[in-house]
């Protein structure tokens, strides 16, 4: 595996170092585990802004990435019979009783109550901020606790939880699929479930025992150095970013909202972890966290729900995962079961059960999600595992 190891090194820097010469990104981190064994590490550019190297323990905003941390979470619940997925959501959060979906004629009551699953599939009925109609109201909800939180105060979980449920629906529950705001709501599920903060839940649960100790909803002040400074791209170029979205962005204290769609931040390593957990069947390290038929269910996808965006061809989109379920419909190499998430930030993580490969990419620049650089190194780490098998 060695000369294979310096080969894909060498490649996926060589990508790494055009990307940000081209200004595509200021910096990138790549981790890829096989086996159980580090398979290689590459490193590119400098954090912008500061002129700090990129550290292997840079930590990254992870936005969307948190989402699969929340459903582990919502899991784990399932299998201790705490939590039912088909129960309505109005059991924990009040907030969700009486559901309404938004109409040309007005708002009207729902055929059903919002379940457990509606979120973890995002057929809910809820949205993200956005310009149609039901979108303005999470628009307007968004940017009242937003300047609650520049104020020093916020929301806390489960109120921005309940403040949802009481906004009209885009759709009836179960009729649609729509990228929206049910992690944030399963996180306050979790919460109200199980007695103790979402924060707290995922500490104790999974980032302490799983040796995750830079993964939090913060970033204290003697990690300050590590924290990677986000980008946004301009006319100019790339310059720093330091605003907040999605009522995230404060990372210097613990906040009152711990956002289950998007609030984490963590380091590659850390991050492998939970993906090895998970790509183990449930274990890690000899302690096992899931079990094998939770992994599963979390872990299978549907090949009828595949499609809908060019760039979701060929995967289904089910508890808060992205599953290929047709390789060939995907747009570049692909494995059946591959399955992951990535973050508006561009951080990526991907388990490959077929290739007993995981790989993570950490970019911190605004709209970035699963970038062309991310899509030419996952093409360059499949072609080589593929000479290897």
């Amino acid at each position: 595996m060695g000369e294979l190891d310096v080969k894909i090194r060498e490649q996926v820097t060589a990508l790494i170092e055009r990307a940000v010469a081209q200004g595509e990104v200021p910096c990138a981190n790549v981790l890829v585990l096989r086996g159980g064994e580090e398979w290689f590490y590459a490193e590119g550019g400098r954090d912008l802004g500061t002129g700090r190297p990129l550290r292997r323990d840079a930590i990254f905003r992870l936005y969307s990435q948190t989402k699969p941390v929340t459903a582990a979470a919502v899991a784990l619940l399932v299998e201790r019979g705490v939590l039912d997925v088909l129960e309505p959501v109005e059991k924990y959060l009040p907030g969700f009783a009486h559901p309404r979906v938004l109409t040309r004629d007005g708002a009207v009551p729902a055929n059903r109550s919002v379940t457990l699953m509606d979120l973890l599939d995002m057929k809910a009925g809820l949205s993200y901020p956005g310009d149609d109609p039901a979108g303005k109201y999470v628009a307007d909800l968004f940017r009242e606790n937003t300047e609650q939180i520049r104020q020093g105060g916020g929301m806390t979980t489960r109120d921005l939880a309940n403040a949802i449920g009481q906004l009209p629906l885009a759709f009836q529950p179960g009729e649609e699929w729509r990228y929206s705001t049910c992690a944030d709501v399963l996180g306050a599920v979790v919460e109200a479930a199980d007695g103790r903060p979402f924060a707290r839940f995922l500490q104790e649960e999974f980032f302490a025992p799983l040796g995750m100790t830079d993964t939090a909803f913060w970033v204290p002040e003697e990690k300050q150095d590590r924290f990677v400074t986000c980008a946004r791209r301009t006319p100019r170029g790339l310059e720093p970013w330091r605003d907040m979205h999605l009522c995230v962005g404060r990372y210097d204290r613990e906040p009152a909202f711990a956002s289950g769609g998007a609030g984490l931040v963590s380091t590659l390593d850390d991050y492998a972890r939970f993906a090895t957990m998970l790509r183990n069947g449930g274990v890690y390290a000899g302690r096992r966290y899931l079990s094998a038929a939770t992994v599963r269910w979390l872990t299978s996808g549907d090949e009828r729900r595949s499609g809908g965006h060019p760039s979701w061809d060929g995967y289904d989109y089910s508890k808060l995962m992205r599953i290929c379920v047709q390789p060939s419909r995907a747009g570049g190499l692909a494995t059946l079961g591959e399955y992951g998430w990535d973050g508006w930030l561009g951080t990526y993580f991907m388990n490959f059960p077929e290739a007993d490969l995981t790989l993570l990419v950490g970019i911190n620049v605004t709209d970035t999600g699963t970038c062309p650089l991310t899509r030419r190194i996952r093409n360059a780490v499949l072609a080589e595992a593929g000479r290897e098998a």
